[in-house]
């Protein structure tokens, strides 16, 4: 049987998870935003940055106890059961591929700065976008993470750039700073609906538990990853977004796509306009290539339990990667690329992640219980993340929620026909014990994954002789 490969570090996973928070976000939250609160959604970029750094530790946590590929999915599947497991992952892989057509229409968008697109040019430069990079997850773990660094590395530079010139621009002017007056133009009644998006911003550190089966020393690796992806992203959004609300007035703001462009132009004229903008499109592109690796691990998760068809565990007898899993993903993500509602895709994105989130901070209460460690505010924290939750679910549209509800009930059928119809630990422990349950299992012909069993058999008789 092909097997994922051990080849992610600390440094790749770091990046992997700057790279999938650290993406579309960044280039058009702030111009959302701004025509719902203000100025004062530098003050919601910080309390986001709270909640999604209490919700990373719970992961982080989470991935300590149970380094198992599959994040959500694999959390609550062992404080529970796979019912409840398969919902949050359910959910999240419902959230994850609604969010890979976001940074496909995100690097569109930036890419008009360059080249004007009609509808078809549009369509076919997100379709050489999604494909492009899924290719690159085909072709291998560790390839994908070298890209992953390169484009991580690469997209910070820009940010860094603007934050630094912004800043000596508000030492010698500070006038520049009139534009936080008034500091909520419009408001608080859309204050709900604004932590929802930035929020999203945010989202992207759940990957980094998801390829924990290609990670080195997965227990302390991903905890450490999590914690300094996290810590990294909160300085760049809150500097970044002080200059962002300060060098342009926030009706200029709400009125553009491409707000970090209009920001750049502003202080550092056409070139910082041209810069940022090939910026954007390294950070559109390493944000979703670590979206796409992270998303196939957990269908792959799903997969291998039984829970998902099993089209989406085939691994590549190759370059050992499941295949399957990311083709099937991008041809969705690029039907869903066809539409541009970007605040509809986000929201509906953040309900279903929510859900996922809601589940894992649940079954926290009970991992931490099983298996005390003593890892500082354990006590606490799932409770925590438990209200946070709770509060992004409310604060979503009536639309949202009823889709949500819709669309997460809608994947019990799925749980249904494709859940073993006996105890799917068998397949699990086939991966540990080997030989012990396929000679129980091997003669079984109407077990679930009879065939798949038999044919590991083969390859086990096969090393023997």
């Amino acid at each position: 049987m092909v097997s994922l490969k051990r080849e992610l570090s600390y440094f790749d996973l770091t990046n992997i998870v700057v790279g999938a928070i650290i993406g579309s976000d960044i280039y058009i939250a702030s111009a959302i935003t701004a025509g719902l609160i203000g100025p004062f959604s530098i003050v919601v970029w910080v309390l986001a940055g709270i909640m999604a750094g209490i919700l990373a530790i719970i992961f982080a946590y989470s991935s300590y106890y149970v380094p198992k590929v599959g994040g959500p999915f694999a959390y609550v599947s062992t404080a529970y059961n796979d019912f409840y497991g398969f919902l949050a992952g359910w959910s999240m892989w419902v959230a994850e591929v609604i969010s890979l057509p976001v940074f496909a229409i995100t690097f569109t968008n930036y890419l008009q700065y360059f080249l004007p697109l009609g509808f078809f040019e549009v369509l076919l430069v997100r379709a050489i976008f999604l494909f492009g990079l899924t290719a690159v997850n085909i072709f291998g773990v560790k390839a994908a993470g070298r890209v992953n660094d390169a484009l991580t590395l690469i997209k910070l530079s820009p940010l860094l750039l603007l934050v630094i010139v912004g800043l000596g621009s508000f030492a010698v002017n500070p006038g520049f700073l009139s534009n936080y007056s008034p500091l909520a133009p419009f408001g608080f009644n859309n204050l709900g609906t604004a932590i929802v998006l930035i929020f999203w911003a945010y989202v992207g550190f759940e990957l980094g538990t998801l390829p924990a089966d290609e990670v080195q020393n997965p227990g302390k690796t991903i905890p450490k990853a999590i914690l300094t992806g996290i810590a990294i992203v909160a300085a760049f959004y809150v500097s970044t977004n002080f200059i962002i609300f300060g060098a342009v007035s926030s009706s200029k703001l709400a009125g553009t796509t491409i707000p970090l462009v209009l920001v750049a132009t502003a202080i550092l004229g056409s070139f910082g306009g041209a810069i940022m903008s090939i910026g954007a499109l390294f950070s559109v592109s390493g944000s979703d290539e670590s979206g796409i690796l992270g998303t196939a691990r957990l269908s792959y998760a799903l997969s291998i339990d039984g829970l998902f068809p099993k089209a989406f565990s085939r691994v590549h007898k190759k370059y050992a990667t499941p295949y399957m899993a990311l083709i099937i993903q991008g041809v969705i993500a690029f039907g869903l690329s066809a539409f541009s509602g970007l605040s509809n895709l986000i929201s509906f994105s953040v309900l279903n992640l929510s859900f996922s989130f809601l589940l894992v901070s649940i079954a926290f209460i009970r991992l931490r219980r099983q298996k005390e460690k003593g890892l500082f505010g354990q006590n606490v924290l799932p409770w925590l993340g438990i209200a946070i939750c709770l509060f992004l679910l409310y604060s979503t549209s009536l639309f949202d929620k009823i889709l949500g509800a819709a669309v997460i009930l809608g994947g019990i059928p799925l749980y249904v026909y494709f859940s073993p119809k006996v105890d799917a630990s068998d397949f699990k422990a086939s991966f540990l014990s080997g030989e012990a349950i396929l000679a129980r299992n091997f003669e079984k012909t109407d077990r679930f994954l009879a065939r798949l069993l038999k044919f590991i058999g083969g390859r086990f008789k096969g090393r023997r002789t």
